[in-house]
């Protein structure tokens, strides 16, 4: 079945409960980059001089890129393939545009597929932080768990099946009871880590680091960072916030729900940062040390810390229900269109989309011991190759021409029957941006990824 034949399977299917959206969309933006990425980031970029310059691109390039997507999936009721296609049609124009569905379908398998290896790891760690071995340092730890491709690919398999029954059990009964339980358990977590970073870590130091504003480290690269960051740390580009968008019940206000989840998002990454470099400081740990830190640095501070056995391995767990809550909407959309075209049964699209992540994601764990000398694009190892692929290239390339679609080439009227519960003056702000300002500064994170 095509076009606007294909049956709408969403019709039928919307969020139960005001906040449901709101905690989906938001799982789905923080992951485990906006929780060790943007903290690291700011306290680097110049502290509260990042945080601010963050906060305007959020408003400038993520919101209005979010609510286009919000709006063209809600508007179809449709995958996000369908969704572009639809809206491409009614606008009276060619249903090519559908390949912006496709991009965002393609880089969220392949982000899938390393993100699990990641996730996987987190996983392991939590029993790890639990009953440390004695004698072993931190780093021996990591080297042991990343030197051995079956124990990784335990860990992997786990992450993998996880995201295949959460996904197969339906919109309502798998997504949205996950995430109504996932996303205050992660809120509880972050406040009890944010409260032994008080306790245990030089909070002042990490309030200073975090927020006391260094003009003298910003320059145009600092804007462009910023950008990437609040462009990345929304998920968007790759269907997500589309797909749950057309989940979304008729009556919610798109601007207002764009708005909280942007806030929860930026609140969990500050909350991160207060929670991780309190303790970095306090134990002296180095804050530039990059993603390492997370499972070398801090794992050694838990070893130290007192209940460090029971903080640790909290650390941990949020970590991993971080990364679920944002693996469930990167195989979400796929899933939902091999549902919404009668290929195959929403369990089956599950088994099949999640085990083909499982197979891509053998050259991750290998990246890390056997293929660690094998080059890819350039001279990046496989893992490395497929973020490259789908976090410089798809994702910026996706986000990019859904802002000039839903600038140029969808009818006014449309949009504005999907915002109709908006003030006219919001919906030209957001029409100016999203045609002259978005597309703009999304091309140049483009371009700066590429040749940086």
């Amino acid at each position: 079945m095509n076009g606007n034949t294909s049956s709408k399977v969403n019709e039928t299917v919307s969020w139960v409960g005001k906040w449901t959206f709101v905690l989906a969309a938001a799982g789905s933006a923080v992951g485990l980059g906006n929780i060790w990425g943007f903290p690291y980031k700011a306290g680097t970029e110049g502290g509260g001089a990042f945080v601010l310059i963050y906060l305007i691109c959020i408003l400038v390039v993520g919101l209005p890129i979010m609510m286009a997507e919000i709006m063209i999936g809600r508007r179809a009721r449709k995958s996000p393939v369908n969704a572009m296609k639809t809206a491409a049609l009614d606008s009276g124009q060619t249903s090519k545009w559908q390949a912006v569905g496709w991009g965002g379908l393609i880089s969220g398998i392949l982000i899938l597929s390393f993100y699990s290896v990641i996730a996987g790891i987190c996983l392991n760690y939590i029993l790890i932080a639990a009953f440390p071995t004695p004698d072993v340092s931190s780093l021996e730890q990591f080297n042991i768990v990343t030197s051995s491709p079956s124990r990784l690919m335990l860990w992997h398999s786990i992450f993998i099946a996880l995201n295949i029954m959460i996904i197969s059990a339906g919109v309502i009964g798998g997504i949205e009871r996950m995430v109504r339980l996932l996303m205050p358990m992660l809120f509880i977590l972050m406040m009890v880590m944010v409260i032994n970073a008080m306790i245990n870590g030089d909070f002042v130091r990490g309030l200073n680091f975090l927020f006391a504003p260094d003009f003298s480290e910003v320059d145009a690269t600092t804007f462009l960072r910023a950008m990437g960051q609040a462009f990345f740390s929304l998920s968007l580009g790759m269907g997500s916030i589309m797909c749950y968008g057309s989940y979304m019940p008729q009556d919610e206000n798109i601007f207002k729900t764009s708005l909280t989840v942007a806030g929860l998002d930026t609140l969990i990454a500050i909350l991160a940062g207060l929670a991780i470099f309190p303790i970095i400081f306090a134990y002296g740990l180095e804050p530039g040390a990059g993603p390492g830190l997370v499972f070398v640095s801090l794992l050694s501070a838990f070893v130290d810390m007192p209940f460090g056995n029971i903080v640790g391995p909290a650390f941990f767990a949020l970590l991993s229900i971080a990364a679920l809550s944002s693996a469930i909407s990167l195989l979400e959309p796929s899933v939902a269109y091999f549902e919404e075209e009668k290929i195959v049964s929403r369990f089956s699209a599950a088994l099949t989309l999640g085990l083909f992540a499982w197979v891509i994601g053998i050259g991750s764990v290998l990246s890390f011991n056997d293929w660690s000398d094998v080059s890819i694009i350039g001279d990046l190892n496989f893992l490395d190759s497929m973020d490259y692929l789908a976090n410089q290239f798809l994702m910026p390339i996706g986000g990019m021409m859904v802002a000039i679609f839903a600038g140029w080439f969808l009818k006014p009227d449309l949009a504005l029957d999907e915002f109709s519960d908006i003030h006219f003056t919001i919906f030209k702000i957001w029409r100016f941006f999203i045609k002259f300002i978005s597309p703009v500064l999304v091309t140049a994170v483009f371009v700066y990824q590429l040749v940086s």
